[in-house]
């Protein structure tokens, strides 16, 4: 094998659901791209096909249905994760080496403009269009933080306190409200956009470490990925209403809307679990599709009704190599990745 550096994207693509939720086949298409650099946070632009892939100091941008490299962000300290503003026409960056936001032109890819995060930790984000909000999650310390920055001007334009040094993914339910998955805690705290207070805090016990979230306004249901058992709650009152049995390695959470699908990737397990929601309270597991270690975040296209997935495949750490971060085992060069296309 060369060590040339390749990369995982994978597209699930879904056709048609049925009225009653059923067991359903997908066919796997395989495929490989270079590129440098580990990865987080992936981010598919509606409609446009184009997939935002953090690589460690750059951005690489990616054309999903031919899986070419269109473009790139470069100068970006270890980011995390790509918020993209389409009606104020600018994306922006979570980079953790440096503290700042790469706020950059959706058309040209250029950089706009650099914001100073004092808070420090930065790691999540998200577009909350109702509230026309950009929204980071920081594991900021001693106490995690959520900041939100006008996506026209650039300007900080709040920042609430949580109760967990370990925020992972935010949504918006469009009323006013944010729902952020505390994963430390074994909470969704939520936040109200104009005083940006934390008003409640629900568990979501017996699941643990929430991550990937995602919110259903025709139900008013939030959906917590966790590793093992994610959750389901009623939005209007905290309460667990279902859970959800998937793998484990769980570190976001994907929703397409129309086809009423929930994307929950595992990347201890390499595999997505695939779940209907037949309606508020009951979900069918439809599909478990094979993926491999360590693909465990997911961005999904609601317009072309494609999920995502990317990661890296490293080769055996030198033996004198020091520990992670958290003291996870050390990883060797990136020698090679593979891109997965799941269909009906």
């Amino acid at each position: 094998m060369t060590k040339r550096l390749l990369w995982t994207l994978l597209a699930v693509t879904a056709m048609a659901v049925p009225t009653l939720a059923s067991a359903q086949t997908f066919k796997v298409e395989k495929s490989s791209i270079g590129g440098d650099g580990g990865t987080d946070y992936i981010t598919a632009e509606p409609g446009t096909g184009r997939v935002f892939i953090p690589r460690g100091a750059h951005v690489m941008v990616v054309d999903g249905a031919t899986r070419k490299v269109i473009g790139d962000i470069a100068d970006t300290p270890r980011v995390h994760g790509v918020a993209l503003a389409l009606k104020a026409g600018h994306g922006f960056t979570t980079n953790g080496g440096d503290s700042t936001v790469t706020m950059f032109d959706l058309k040209t890819l250029a950089m706009i403009r650099r914001i100073k995060v004092v808070q420090g930790g930065l790691d999540g984000i998200m577009f909350d269009e109702s509230d026309n909000l950009v929204i980071l999650t920081n594991h900021s310390r001693p106490i995690g933080t959520v900041v939100a920055i006008d996506p026209k001007s650039g300007d900080i334009a709040g920042t609430a306190e949580l109760e967990d040094d370990s925020p992972e993914g935010a949504v918006a339910d469009g009323k006013g409200r944010i729902f952020v998955n505390n994963e430390s805690k074994n909470t969704v705290q939520v936040i109200d956009v104009k005083t940006m207070k934390a008003v409640a805090s629900w568990p979501v016990a017996p699941s643990e470490g929430p991550t990937g979230i995602a919110y259903d306004p025709k139900t008013n249901r939030i959906f917590c990925g966790c590793s093992k058992t994610s959750a389901v709650l009623d939005a209007a009152t905290g309460k667990i209403v279902a859970t959800i049995a998937n793998g484990n390695g769980v570190d976001a959470l994907g929703w397409d809307a129309a086809q009423k699908l929930i994307y929950i990737p595992a990347g201890r397990d390499s595999n997505v679990t695939i779940v209907h929601e037949d309606s508020a309270d009951k979900y069918s597991v439809v599909a478990t599709v094979t993926t491999m270690a360590g693909a465990k975040t997911i961005a999904v296209d609601p317009v072309k009704h494609a999920a995502y997935l990317f990661q890296p495949q490293y080769g055996p750490a030198p033996a004198d190599a020091p520990p992670g971060p958290g003291g996870r085992p050390a990883r060797g060069p990136v020698v090679g990745a593979w891109f997965f296309a799941v269909r009906h």
